[in-house]
This record gives structure tokens, C-alpha cells and sequence, in this order.
């Protein structure tokens, strides 16, 4: 062992101050190490410092004449290089009561341990072997092992790597009494606690260190552990498994159960914690008591409050998390015919004690049926189990290491010769199973790789690696380390000393009289891309529900189609309410935190699942309003023509030529072309009818309203025209009406003139207006030149009536100044009435309107002014005489 270099961890000299005692302990240690030729490790006095004090440290805390069970060769047979092996089976034996003052309480260790972790130490065995046997590893040099069982204690842990270290029962710090022998590394599978302190002794020794088993998460920091390297990664590690598989099937809202073990529940609050913030919800994480050390009263209490949450819970999924057998055992006695229903999913440390946890009576564990678990893969060692039935006990097993007992059918003691390994324990020696032993044989030869590229480099630069071994210089070339297991996985380790890993997920079955079942129905690969990590056959998975549909386990149903999500800030995020999407939103996934609004010509459907096409609605002939109302036109227009007929036929009468028959004409002529002029509103408007309805309408209406205006200015010079000397005898005529029509018709073509070039109408879909429709409809453009033209039109109407309500008792010979304030009031009655009723209305509506205001106020027209001069042309011919109208006058 070569010199320490540079800074270790934060130890003080105070921490590792020894007595006084001890200084006489330090050089009898060093004269027995000279007196057995032993090369020192740390050279002079000056180097011991922090290294041996901490060894000393250990040293002085090592219960006196304490005995581990251990398996090694001879020292005198052993090979050129030595693997320390840290393996716990058995547990310490306290003969002493717990004391503040004094902390040397465990003595020894229980002398037999659990058979469960016997191919551990068979796998060491057999895998050494078969190194020493490949001339391709290693060639010319032998590999050993010393295997400590370090009996789950930690200070046990320390002194066992120190009387490795030393090879010899009595530890020697800082000295090794391997006469031609060298400590490569360790490799072991320890509790956390213990784990922790043979990292740091180890570090500070820089030995590198792997682990073939489960680590905390705190011997991931690299950086204080550079000499640590982990076959799994840590206890946290399979989160990134189990909350992608509660999304996968939707398991929202889930239970966790924990024992009483403070390190067990700090890994569930922080397996909580990764699921609140995948998003998913945890409703309850209780701890089961440990019967052993709960009074009977309290037992029942707790027991009573358990199965009544998991029993009442909405939570169809619970997730076990235990290394303790005693936890699942009373897990089942507890769930007994309650919690049938419901799946439970193991975590990986959980399904590591399965052999065991599954013997209980499968009726009292019906709720572990379909259970799920996150297991590492497990691998077959090629000729191991021939290597098992062919192992006798003499040949790599001597008395001390007794806890091998139970695996041997004979007088172990007695007849170690004849001793051969018994098979006949499936849960022992079922490799099928045995994911730690797989993974210990694969770092093994993880570390003679690593060792073998080391004298391979060493040879090359002609430096003999037996009398120049450095530690510390392995750790370089076990981060290259590169090779293939047995099974083609590739073995290597990442920047954090992690080999690569992935998860199986299986489901299990136990029924009574029949085969353990064990289904593989999945996979987790952290190292694959993130939508590829998680593989799941959901066909090969068997529910516990009718007709086999997926588990549901949340708190509120998802929200169908057509509802949103309302949070409740006092209720955990899974529990929500489903209300339905506002009017013209939709959503169309399921538990929708937000609806969505359909495009501008798209409306939701009844259940606002979908947007659909919106109705385009328009006043169309086949609309009943637009037929009724068109017939209505085409009638008055057919009527209007037949007046006009009339007037044609019988324009030499004296009511015709009365009443100035070519104003009658253009009047009747335009009253036709108004009652037209509504079909241009009827149908699907197009950019050439918007441009024309109301610009037609506009000039059309004022073509009418000026000819009623200058009929009136007729009526007013025909009338002064009479009385002697009057000077308006020189306008009666024809050409002052034409020049009035003309004079009205040119303001308002300047007015939609203006309003084509400037602000032109346009059509328009109105998404608007009504609901889940899209009217097409015309837009004005210019709302000031619309009412610009009603307006105007307005304007001419009120002149005509003024002017016709002044000379309305004229003599009746001359007189058309009644009708035509009749027609202008029904004129402005129904233009007035307009405005609020075009305004109100919406969509075909405010069409119909306006087409209405067109038909009434042209039939207001038509029947005030020419009703009366028809009814006299048709019925009454005796008065439609030039001499009855004059001496009508003169009377």
C-alpha cells in the first residue's frame, strides 16, 4: 500500500485522537510487523497521520477478541492478487446492555445466518475459479478472495476491512502481512450504514470499492466517493420507472404503505414527493407496525386504522415499499378479504425478499395476486448450477465459516468429506431468480478486466505489477472497464460509477395447488430515449376487474369531451371538478384544463366535443320569409305595371293630363324599379349585389320621392299660375318638373358616388350575431353614407309633404296635394319606424326589414297618389271630363 496524497475527508485530529494507551499499541504493532518482514504501508512516522489515526480510531472501538465468520485459503496457497469480499448474513449478538459510556456492545455474531445469501458466497467462489482457469484474464497470475461476513454491523464492517487488509487475524493498522500477496479492492452488498463507513476507510485507504447490491443515494456523489461504484443504481434511482408507469394506465391517485423503519419512510416521503411532482397525487402514506415491538392494544388500533383507509379509499393502487418480511406478512393479514380488488405494486427492494414474503398461505395473500413489481433483470451464470451438484464441502470450505450448515445434507463437522451441497431448497439455489448473484459474478469480473488492462499497460512500459501494485492506479482503468456479460449485456461504468441497468416489470400469481407464476410484462431502460424507456405489454397483464379493462385508480373520473378541469385550491390537484365549456368552446381530450375555441367559421357541436361547419344563413328564396316577400315584389311590380298600363291607355283623359302624366310615368316607373330592386337583398349576396342594393335602392327611391316633390311644385305653380297677373305663368310646364326630378336625382348620385369610391359594400360573414351561424350578409362599408342616403331621401319626402300639407284645400279640379301628403306620410311613417326596427334585428332580419320598409312605403306611394285617378279612369269615366272638372272647379 502506497503513500496517501493530497486531502481526505474532513477528519480532525480530535475526532481520531488515541489515548495514551494506544502510542505502546502503535509500536508493538510496528515490531511485530518488522519482526514478520512485512512491508510497512505508510512508510515513516511522518506518514501514518490522518490515515492511521483513523485506523486507529476503528481499531480501539473493535470489540476485544471478536470472531466473524470467514472463508479463505491458506496464506500460504494464496495468489498474487486478493479481492476483499464484504458479505452480511448474520447479525450481532448484544451481551451487554445499550449504554452511553460505553459503545463496545456486540461481541460476536449469531453463528448461523440466513441460507438465502449462500450462492453469494458460492458465486465468489465459482467465479474466481473460473478466472484463474481463463488464460485470457489474467494469464500468469492468480486471483484470491478473503470473505468477511460482517455480521450487518458497521464497526464490524471497519474492522473486517482492516483485518483484510492486514491478513492476519490480529489487524495491523497500516501495515500488510501478506508475504507476497496484494488487497486489489472489495466488492460487497452491506446496509447503508455500513456501506457508508467501509466507503470512507476504503477511500481514504483508495481501494476501489464495488457494490453488487442496493445503495443510498448519498454514495452517488462521486466526487466523495471516487472509489465507489455501483452494479445498481441508487434506492432512488427507479422512481423515473414507477412514475411513468402510474401515467401510462392513468393511476392518478395512489396509496403508499412503509414500515416502521425511519430509513423506509424517508424513502416513501421522498417517493411521494417524485409522484406530486410527476403530476400525480398520493391520497395517504401510512407505516405498518412492527408486531414484534407494538403493544397488542395499539396493534389493533393501528391495524383497524389501516385496513378501514386502504378498504374506504378511492385508491385502487398501492404501492409497497419494505425490506421486512414481517411488513408484507402483516400487510396480508390485514387486507384479508378487503382489498381483493385492488392492485398492489412492489417496489424493487420490496420484490428482492419475495422468496419469503410469499410463503404465507396464498388465501391470507389473495391481495398480492396480480401484484406488479420493478425487479432487476435477472441472469444465468453458464455451468454454475453443475458447478453447485458437483461442490463437496472439503473443497473450499473449512469450519469457521459454519453458516454454510443448512445448504449441506450431513454431519458437516464430523464428515466434511463426504458433505455434498444440497439442491433441494428451490428458494436457495433457484438462479432463475437470483438477480444479486448474477450481478455479483458480472463485477467480479468487472474488477479482473479491470486488473487484467492494468498489467496489460504495466507490461507494456516493463514495470513488473507484483512488486509495484498501487491501489489507487486500478481506479483509472475500472472507469475504462468495458466488456460483455455472459448474456450480452454490455458492462461499463458512467461518469458516477454506475453500471447500466435496466428494470423488468413482472406480475405475479399464486393459487392454491398450483405453480408460482411470474409474467414478465414489461420493461424500464433508463438509458434509452425518454419515449422509449417504458414498454409495457398491457395484453399480457391480468386485471382484477370485469372483463379484464385497466385498473382505474384517481380521485375524480377524467373529464369527458366537452368539459374542463376547475382546481379546487383546498383539494390536491387530482381531485377537481368537471364543468362544461363555455358557449363556443370545445375541448376534445380528455381531462382538458382549458376548452378551446372554434375557428371563426366552425361551431362546437351539441356535446362541444368538435367544432363543426357553422350554418351560413342568408335571406334566400327558398326561405319562406324570402319567397313570401319576394312574391310580394314581383305582385306589386305586376300591379305597378298595370297602373302604368292604364295610364298609357288613357293619357289623353283629363285625370291624366291633370295631373302632369309624364311626372305620373317616371313616378310609376321608378315604383316599379323599387319593388325590383328588393330581389337584390333576396339570395346569397355576392360583391356585385352588395355594391348594388343600396345604391340602386338609394337612387331608385329618389327618383320617386323628387317626381312626388315636383308633382307638388306642380300643383303649387298651376295653382298661383290662375290669379291675374301672377308671374308664374311663365313656369307652368313640363321643364320645371324635369328639371326639378333632375336637380333632387344629382345630390344623392353625388352622395353614392362618393360612398362607392370611398368606403364601397362589401359581403361579410357574421359570426357574431348568432349563435352557432355564420351570416353572410353585406357589409355597409360606410355607415355614414348609408343613413347618408336614407337621409337624403328623408329630406325630399319631408319637402314634398310640407309643400302638398300647405296647398291642400287648392281647388279639388287641381288639387293632388291630398294624396301626396297622405303618400308622404305613410312615406316618413315607415322610414321613421325603420331606423329603430333596422337596428334591433340581426342577420336575414335586418334584410327583411329593410325590404319590408322598400315594399311598404312604394305601396304607400302607389296607393295614395294613384288609387283615386284609377278608380275615376275604370269606374267613373262620367268624371274623367275636362268640362265635369272645370265646372267642378268653378262651383
Amino acid at each position: 500500500m502506497g503513500k496517501r496524497k493530497g486531502k481526505t475527508r474532513a477528519l480532525t485530529s480530535s475526532d481520531l485522537a488515541k489515548p495514551a494507551s494506544q502510542q505502546k499499541t502503535l509500536e508493538h504493532f510496528r515490531v511485530q510487523a518488522l519482526k514478520a518482514q512485512t512491508p510497512m504501508l505508510m512508510g515513516t512516522d511522518a506518514g501514518l497521520s490522518e490515515v492511521l489515526m483513523m485506523a486507529y480510531a476503528v481499531v480501539s472501538r473493535c470489540p476485544q477478541n471478536f470472531m466473524l465468520p470467514s472463508y479463505n485459503t491458506d496464506n500460504r496457497k494464496k495468489g498474487d492478487l486478493i479481492l476483499g469480499g464484504i458479505i452480511s448474513t448474520t447479525n450481532p449478538i448484544l451481551n451487554k446492555h445499550l449504554s452511553f459510556t460505553n459503545i463496545n456492545t456486540t461481541e460476536s455474531c449469531e453463528l448461523y445466518g440466513t441460507v438465502e445469501h449462500i450462492p453469494h458466497f458460492l458465486t465468489f467462489q465459482f467465479a474466481i475459479a473460473e478466472i484463474n482457469g481463463n488464460e485470457e484474464i489474467l494469464p500468469n497470475i492468480t486471483l484470491d478472495f478473503h470473505i468477511l461476513d460482517f455480521c450487518s454491523d458497521a464497526w464490524f464492517s471497519l474492522c473486517g476491512v482492516l483485518k483484510i487488509l492486514s491478513g492476519k487475524d490480529e489487524i495491523v493498522p497500516g501495515y500488510t502481512c501478506y508475504p507476497k500477496s496484494h488487497v486489489a479492492g472489495f466488492i460487497g452488498r452491506l446496509p447503508s450504514l455500513a456501506s457508508h463507513a467501509i466507503a470512507r476507510l476504503t477511500g481514504i485507504y483508495r481501494y476501489p470499492q464495488i457494490s453488487y447490491g442496493f445503495t443510498e443515494t448519498s454514495l452517488n456523489e462521486h466526487d466523495e466517493f471516487p472509489y465507489f461504484y455501483h452494479s445498481f443504481p441508487s434506492d432512488y434511482s427507479h422512481f423515473h420507472g414507477l412514475t411513468p408507469l402510474l401515467r401510462l394506465f392513468g393511476w392518478s391517485w395512489v396509496g403508499i404503505l412503509t414500515s416502521t423503519d425511519e430509513n423506509e419512510i424517508a424513502y416513501c416521503e421522498e417517493l411521494k414527493r417524485e409522484i406530486i411532482r410527476s403530476g400525480d397525487c398520493v391520497e395517504f402514506l401510512e407505516s405498518i407496525p412492527d408486531i414484534m415491538i407494538t403493544s397488542r392494544e395499539e396493534l389493533e388500533k393501528r391495524f383497524e386504522q389501516i385496513s378501514n383507509k386502504i378498504y374506504k379509499s378511492k385508491a385502487n393502487v398501492i404501492i409497497i415499499h419494505t425490506t421486512k418480511i414481517i411488513t408484507i406478512e402483516t400487510f396480508c393479514f390485514i387486507s384479508y378479504q378487503k382489498i381483493d380488488t385492488k392492485l398492489v405494486i412492489f417496489s424493487m427492494e420490496t420484490s428482492s425478499i419475495k422468496s419469503k414474503a410469499l410463503s404465507v398461505t396464498p388465501l391470507i395473500c389473495s391481495a398480492m395476486n396480480g401484484s406488479l413489481r420493478l425487479t432487476i433483470p435477472k441472469g444465468d451464470i453458464p455451468g454454475f448450477k453443475d458447478y453447485l451438484q458437483n461442490t463437496n464441502s472439503s473443497k473450499f470450505l473449512d469450519q469457521s465459516f459454519l453458516l454454510l450448515r443448512p445448504a449441506f445434507d450431513c454431519d458437516f463437522l464430523n464428515d466434511k468429506e463426504n458433505c455434498t451441497m444440497s439442491i433441494t431448497d428451490a428458494s436457495l439455489f433457484d438462479m432463475d431468480n437470483s438477480e444479486l448473484t448474477y450481478s455479483l459474478y458480472n463485477m467480479i469480473y468487472a474488477m479482473a478486466h479491470a486488473l487484467h488492462n492494468m498489467f496489460t499497460a504495466k507490461s507494456e512500459r516493463g514495470t513488473s505489477l507484483k512488486m509495484e501494485f498501487k491501489p489507487w492506479q486500478l481506479n483509472q482503468y475500472l472507469k475504462e472497464v468495458h466488456f460483455k456479460a455472459p448474456d450480452g449485456h454490455e458492462i461499463f461504468f458512467d461518469e458516477k460509477g454506475h453500471a447500466p441497468t435496466h428494470y423488468d416489470i413482472i406480475q405475479y400469481f399464486h393459487f392454491p395447488n398450483l405453480p408460482t407464476a411470474w409474467i414478465h410484462v414489461g420493461s424500464f431502460k433508463p438509458s434509452a430515449p425518454k419515449d422509449k424507456q417504458l414498454f409495457v405489454n398491457q395484453t399480457a397483464i391480468t386485471w382484477k376487474t370485469p372483463s379484464n379493462q385497466v385498473l382505474r385508480s384517481v380521485c375524480t373520473e377524467s373529464c369527458t369531451h366537452g368539459y374542463r378541469k376547475v382546481i379546487d385550491r383546498e383539494k390536491p390537484v387530482c381531485c377537481f371538478d368537471c364543468v362544461p365549456c363555455s358557449e363556443g368552446e370545445y375541448s376534445n381530450t380528455t381531462d382538458a384544463e382549458n376548452c378551446m375555441k372554434c375557428p371563426e367559421d366552425q361551431w362546437p357541436s351539441k356535446k362541444k366535443d368538435e367544432c363543426l361547419p357553422r350554418v351560413i344563413e342568408f335571406l334566400s328564396y327558398d326561405d319562406p320569409l324570402g319567397a313570401a316577400l319576394s312574391s310580394i315584389s314581383i305582385l306589386l311590380f305586376i300591379i305597378t305595371a298595370l297602373v302604368l298600363g292604364i295610364f298609357i291607355k288613357y293619357r289623353n283623359t283629363a285625370v291624366v293630363k291633370a295631373n302632369n302624366r309624364n311626372l305620373s310615368y317616371i313616378l310609376l316607373i321608378s315604383l316599379m324599379l323599387s319593388f325590383l330592386c328588393t330581389l337584390v337583398f333576396i339570395g346569397q349576396p355576392g360583391t356585385l349585389t352588395c355594391l348594388l342594393r343600396q345604391s340602386a335602392f338609394g337612387m331608385i327611391f329618389t327618383i320617386a320621392v323628387s317626381s312626388v316633390l315636383a308633382k307638388t311644385v306642380t300643383v303649387v305653380i298651376a295653382f298661383r299660375a290662375n290669379k291675374p297677373s301672377s308671374k308664374l305663368r311663365k313656369w307652368v310646364g313640363t321643364r320645371v318638373s324635369s328639371y326639378l326630378v333632375l336637380l333632387c336625382i344629382s345630390g344623392e348620385i353625388v352622395i353614392c358616388t362618393l360612398w362607392l369610391i370611398i368606403s364601397p359594400p362589401f359581403p361579410e360573414y357574421d359570426t357574431q350575431s348568432v349563435t352557432g351561424k355564420m351570416i353572410l350578409q353585406c357589409n355597409d362599408g360606410s355607415t355614414i353614407a348609408f343613413y347618408g342616403v336614407i337621409g337624403y331621401m328623408g329630406f325630399l319626402a319631408l319637402l314634398s309633404f310640407t309643400v302638398a300639407f300647405l296647398v291642400r284645400k287648392a281647388p279639388d279640379s287641381f288639387n293632388e296635394a291630398q294624396f301626396i301628403t297622405f303618400s308622404m306620410l305613410v312615406f316618413c311613417s315607415v322610414w321613421v319606424s325603420f331606423i329603430p326596427s333596422y337596428l334591433s334585428t340581426k342577420g336575414k332580419y335586418m334584410v327583411a326589414v329593410e325590404i319590408f320598409a322598400i315594399l311598404a312605403s312604394s305601396t304607400g306611394l302607389l296607393g295614395c297618389i294613384f288609387t283615386p285617378k284609377c278608380y275615376i279612369i275604370l269606374l267613373r269615366p262620367d268624371l274623367n271630363m275636362r268640362g265635369h272638372l272645370i265646372g267642378k272647379k268653378v262651383s
